[in-house]
C-alpha cells in the first residue's frame, strides 16, 4: 500500500519546518519498518534536529540475506527480539557481553558470507548439501553459526539447532535407562530443555507452516501421538512428560525430515562441536557406573540421522573442535576429529575454515568496544602489543580487553 504524506507549513521559522518534516518522515519510516518486517536503520528528529553520523565499523544492514562482501569488517546488530530466541544457544562469554553492551553485534566475516552466498543458490530439490566449519580454538565457529542461525529464522526455515553436544556427554543432568529402547540411556531433562528451546525458536515458522503428525506415537498403554495431530502437540508431549523427552526428539526429527522431503517446508540443522557424537566415550554412565559410549545415547542416532543425504529442502551446517572430543587434541582438521566412521557419514561435505581476525577485523573490534565503553582510546603502539600478545585471536582479544 503506498504511503502519501501532505505537508502544511504555515509559520515562516525554518527551524519549525524542519521539526515538523522530519517528525513525519520518521513516522512513516517505523510504519514502513513493521509492514515489511525487517530491520532498518533510520534516524528521525523528535525535539531537536540533530546530524547522526553512524560509526564506519557498524553495518546498517541488519537483515543477513542482505550481507555480502560489501558489509565485511562491520558490525551489525541482531534485533533485539531475535536476540531472545537465540540467547539460550549463546556461550555464556558472549552472553555477558551482550548483556555488558546491551546489544548483541556480530562481526560479518568471510566464512559467514561464504555461507550465506552458497545458500542463497541451493537447489533445494536436491538432496542436502553439508558444509562443515573447523579451526584453532576461540576462533568464532560458534557466532558464524549464530549468524546463520539468524539467516535462517528470517528465511522462514525450521531450525534445528543443537548448541554445543558436549555439554550433554560432559555434564547430564540426569541419566535414566530408555523406556523406549533398555539397551539405550536417556538425557530426559536436557532433551526437555532443548525441545523448549526448538519450540520457541520456531514457534513463529510452524504456526504459519502448520505440520501435522505423519503417523501415530504410541508412547505407552495410556500415551500416544494421534496421526494429525500438530506438531505442536508432539513437541508439548515431550516438555511436559520429560520420561519421553528423548523419544519425542527423535520423532520429530523423523517428522521434520519427512515434511521437508515432501516439500512443506524448509529446513536447516545447525549443531555446533558435531564431532563430540563421534568420540570413544561421554562421562555419562550407566547403572553399573560404566561410562557410554555416544551409540549408547538414544539422541546420538536421530542427529546422525537428520545430517545423513536421505532427504531434501534443507542444509546441513556443522562445527568441529579439538574441545569436543578429549581423545583427539593433535589436529584442527575434520578428517582427523570426525573419525573414519564420522568422516564416512557426512562425506561428501564441504569444509569451511575458520581463522583469527584479520588486521582490519581486529580493528574494527577494537572500535566497537571502546564504542561499547569497554576500552578507553589506545595509542598505535598499544594497539600494536595487543596484536601480538592475542595473535588477533577472537577469543584472546576479549580476554585482553577485560583488564584494560
Amino acid at each position: 500500500m503506498p504511503y502519501y504524506v501532505i505537508i502544511t507549513f504555515i509559520h515562516t521559522n525554518f527551524y519549525d519546518y524542519k521539526v515538523v518534516f522530519f517528525n513525519l518522515l520518521g513516522s512513516l519510516f517505523s510504519r514502513m519498518c513493521v509492514a515489511s518486517g525487517r530491520r532498518t536503520v533510520t534516524t528521525a528528529a523528535a525535539k531537536e534536529i540533530q546530524d547522526t553520523k553512524i560509526p564506519s565499523f557498524r553495518s546498517m544492514e541488519s537483515y543477513p540475506p542482505e550481507h555480502d562482501t560489501n558489509d565485511l569488517n562491520q558490525i551489525y546488530t541482531v534485533p533485539e527480539t531475535i536476540t531472545n530466541l537465540l540467547i539460550p544457544g549463546v556461550p555464556d562469554e558472549m552472553k555477558k557481553q551482550i548483556k555488558i553492551f546491551n546489544e548483541f553485534g556480530i562481526l560479518i566475516r568471510k566464512p559467514a558470507i561464504e555461507l550465506i552466498s552458497f545458500l542463497e543458490q541451493t537447489d533445494y530439490t536436491k538432496c542436502i548439501n553439508k558444509y562443515v566449519l573447523y579451526g584453532k580454538l576461540g576462533v568464532g565457529k560458534t557466532i558464524t553459526l549464530l549468524h546463520l542461525v539468524h539467516y535462517g529464522f528470517v528465511k522462514n526455515f525450521v531450525i534445528v539447532y543443537l548448541p554445543w553436544v558436549a555439554n550433554w556427554f560432559r555434564f547430564p543432568k540426569k541419566v535414566a535407562q530408555s523406556v523406549l529402547n533398555p539397551n539405550q540411556l536417556d538425557l530426559p531433562e536436557d532433551v526437555a530443555k532443548w525441545l523448549k528451546f526448538f519450540k520457541c525458536l520456531n514457534e513463529m515458522t510452524l504456526s504459519q507452516l502448520d505440520l501435522k503428525v505423519s503417523k501415530e506415537y504410541t508412547w505407552s498403554q495410556r500415551e500416544s501421538t494421534k496421526c494429525g495431530d500438530s506438531l505442536f502437540s508432539l513437541i508439548d508431549f515431550g516438555i511436559q512428560r520429560t520420561k519421553f523427552a528423548s523419544g519425542v526428539l527423535c520423532a520429530l526429527l523423523d517428522e521434520i525430515k519427512m515434511a521437508s522431503t515432501s516439500g512443506k517446508c524448509k529446513t536447516l540443522v545447525v549443531i555446533d562441536g558435531f564431532n563430540a557424537f563421534t568420540s570413544e566415550r561421554t562421562l555419562v554412565r550407566d547403572d553399573n557406573r560404566v561410562y557410554a559410549t555416544p551409540e549408547r545415547i538414544s539422541i546420538t542416532s536421530a542427529f546422525f540421522d537428520i545430517v545423513n543425504y536421505n532427504w531434501c529442502n534443507g542444509a546441513v551446517i556443522l562445527t568441529v573442535d579439538t574441545r569436543a572430543n578429549k581423545e583427539k587434541k593433535e589436529s584442527i582438521y575434520p578428517t582427523y576429529l570426525l573419525g573414519k566412521k564420522g568422516f564416512e557419514h557426512l562425506d561428501p561435505f564441504l569444509p569451511i575454515c575458520v581463522e583469527n581476525y584479520s588486521t582490519e577485523e581486529f580493528e574494527t573490534i577494537l572500535k566497537y568496544y571502546q564504542d561499547r565503553k569497554w576500552i578507553r582510546e589506545i595509542s598505535s603502539q598499544g594497539q600494536k602489543e595487543w596484536e601480538i600478545l592475542c595473535n588477533k585471536n577472537p577469543r584472546e582479544v576479549w580476554n585482553f580487553s577485560k583488564p584494560l
